[in-house]
């Protein structure tokens, strides 16, 4: 059951949601880099359940302990191996799955595949399996930011019907002003309402998060298996709920003719850029210098307080009402989630252009 992700900067998460707690081990991150919890929890704060009114009521304060691979405040180059422990947890709220598969969970798929599972709040398939995730990002924004002008940034662009417009300037700044995580204030305050009018009838709504990485350098990425974008899209679509990934002008792009769709060269202060970006900052899978651009779909959550039709263990036709605590949307506690898959990928490639194209020289 894999649960590693990346080849030289390695992260592998464990724990379950109502277990006695989560985490990742990290591997291949350099020596000599200072680290502390300090520098992990801001985006664990990011993550966490019951920030906000359009949340889960589940209390975690999500604190982050470093147990290895770090030593007199600067990493070993051996493994980080990191723990958040569960606070909140209440197990007897799904007693009742034991027996019933929940509507779009991964109870019945992981019941046949595996023929024993953790009905939980889902057990490894609950999206608490992300902090390991944001806590191994947190290691890979650091590394950028000391070494690099790379800036990462996530964003909603859309929840249910309700979307951005089209312009609006991104920044830090703009994206956390709000609970829901979309830099356009007006837009931001319809889409908190639209998710307060679901979880009032019981249910639920989903999203696009939208995501633009800037200042990347040229040449990330490979031709074939590894393109870029396809480690990116691999990322995403790894995370729980999410169900579309597209990289520049996407799925809109095949609207477009080709004289229309191009991104033309030009020389721009001496060096070579495109005039257009629709390429999405990848062209053959290699990063070319301008913003990557991508966006995720994701599904309404499934858990929603409404009487649903199911089956059971036994195949029986049954019915199950959705208990325990939920997030009516996901779309916003997906932000740091998305930055820090990405930040992971980037540091990945980084590694990687280097060992093949930097660390050795040919040339007399």
């Amino acid at each position: 059951m894999p649960n590693t992700f990346g080849k030289l900067f390695t992260i592998s998460t464990w724990g379950e949601s109502h277990g006695g707690g989560v985490g990742v081990v990290i591997d291949g991150c350099p020596p000599n880099l200072p680290l502390s919890e300090a520098d992990i929890q801001p985006e664990l704060d990011r993550r966490r359940p019951g920030q906000s009114e359009i949340t889960t009521p589940r209390k975690e304060a999500d604190q982050v302990q470093i147990l290895s691979g770090v030593y007199e405040g600067k990493t070993t180059g051996t493994p980080i191996s990191m723990l958040v422990f569960n606070k909140d947890a209440r197990p007897g709220a799904y007693s009742e799955m034991k027996e019933k598969f929940r509507p779009s969970h991964a109870d019945y798929t992981y019941q046949t595949k595996y023929g024993h599972r953790n009905p939980e709040g889902g057990g490894r398939s609950s999206a608490r399996e992300t902090i390991g995730r944001v806590a191994a990002g947190a290691i890979a924004k650091k590394i950028l930011k000391l070494t690099s002008q790379v800036e990462t940034l996530a964003y909603v662009s859309r929840i249910h019907d309700i979307s951005m417009p089209e312009g609006v300037e991104i920044s830090e700044a703009a994206i956390e002003a709000n609970i829901v995580r979309c830099p356009d204030a007006a837009t931001a305050e319809s889409m908190v309402e639209r998710i307060k009018e679901a979880r009032s009838k019981g249910d639920s709504v989903g999203g696009v998060v939208e995501c633009r990485i800037r200042n990347l350098p040229v040449g990330l990425g490979e031709p074939v298996f590894d393109r870029f974008e396809a480690d990116l899209a691999k990322a995403m679509l790894s995370l729980p709920a999410t169900k579309g990934f597209e990289v520049g002008s996407g799925f809109e792009g095949t609207l477009l003719k080709g004289s229309e769709h191009n991104d033309l060269f030009e020389n721009r202060d001496g060096q070579v850029r495109t005039k257009t970006n629709l390429s999405g900052g990848v062209q053959g899978g290699i990063t070319n210098g301008e913003d990557v651009v991508f966006r995720i779909a994701f599904k309404p959550t499934a858990t929603i307080l409404q009487e649903q039709a199911t089956v059971d263990l036994q195949g029986e036709e049954t019915t199950l009402m959705g208990r325990g605590r939920h997030d009516p949307c996901v779309v916003p506690r997906a932000i740091p989630i998305v930055e820090a898959m990405a930040n992971l990928v980037i540091v990945d490639h980084m590694m990687r252009q280097h060992a093949q194209n930097r660390l050795f020289s040919f040339e007399d």
